[in-house]
């Protein structure tokens, strides 16, 4: 398939790296912390296979608690934080602490193979917008200057999959919708989100998560482009701008 594309959104989690070796570093990290900090926390969430249950269902409980805090999910895990501590008598005051905590393994990320030298060569050739519902920093990570923007839930108000995150995106980057790329590899918040909102869609789909297994919905228009790799939509650009040029 041939199109132009003019800019480029870019989901981050399970995108450029996966998040569950994030997540359980996050798990493992927050429970030491309650252990030095906050014993009788680690003691009433207590990790099991390098998991919290009872963490897991205190967090859902928080987001249940707090819907209008979809968009800002920073603000959950810090609200989370300090009602795990006072539910175990200790010092809501120590969330401060434990979320700085969190910000830094978060920000740890181990990049698939692909992904830097993907990212480098999109971002040679068209400007590329993070639009994410996750809080990373991408200051932090060490890859902001591969971006000519970025566009989260926080700083937008409402997540993925609402058109007008991804219409939001496209203002920014002085484009029509039809005219931007949206690349990520969820099914419903990427994909589905990104087409409902006009935009062209690329599926970026690995193979390496649960689930992954399973076909596309059959009753849900299919992507513009599907890849496994940063590396081959690296190509697809650097086709189009040859056949581009010789037209």
């Amino acid at each position: 398939m041939s199109f132009t594309v003019r800019a480029i959104t870019l989901d981050l989690d399970d995108t450029l790296w996966p998040f569950a070796p994030i997540g359980a570093r996050i798990e493992q990290s927050l429970h030491d912390w309650f252990l030095e900090h906050s014993p009788a926390t680690a003691e009433r969430f207590p990790l099991l296979n390098g998991t919290s249950p009872g963490m897991h269902a205190l967090r859902s409980q928080v987001h249940a608690d707090n819907p209008h805090l979809v968009h800002d999910l920073s603000a959950l895990r810090r609200l989370t934080i300090e009602r795990a501590l006072r539910e175990t008598g200790g010092d809501p005051g120590l969330a401060h602490a434990a979320h700085a905590l969190f910000h830094r393994e978060r920000n740890r990320v181990d990049f698939y193979p692909d992904a830097l030298d993907g990212l480098q060569r999109i971002a040679a050739r068209v400007p590329v917008l993070a639009l994410s519902n996750g809080n990373a920093d991408l200051a932090a990570i060490g890859i902001d200057h591969l971006f000519a923007d970025q566009l989260s839930a926080l700083m937008h108000g409402t997540p993925k999959p609402e058109a007008g995150i991804f219409l939001a995106a496209c203002a920014r980057l002085q484009c029509a919708p039809d005219e931007v790329l949206h690349v990520g590899d969820d099914i419903a918040l990427d994909m589905l989100g990104a087409s409902r909102a006009g935009l062209r869609s690329c599926w970026i789909h690995r193979g390496d998560k649960p689930g992954d297994a399973m076909p596309w919905p059959a009753h849900e228009p299919a992507p513009d482009l599907q890849f496994d790799s940063l590396t081959a939509l690296a190509d697809w650009l650097d086709a189009a701008a040859v056949r581009s040029a010789a037209a």
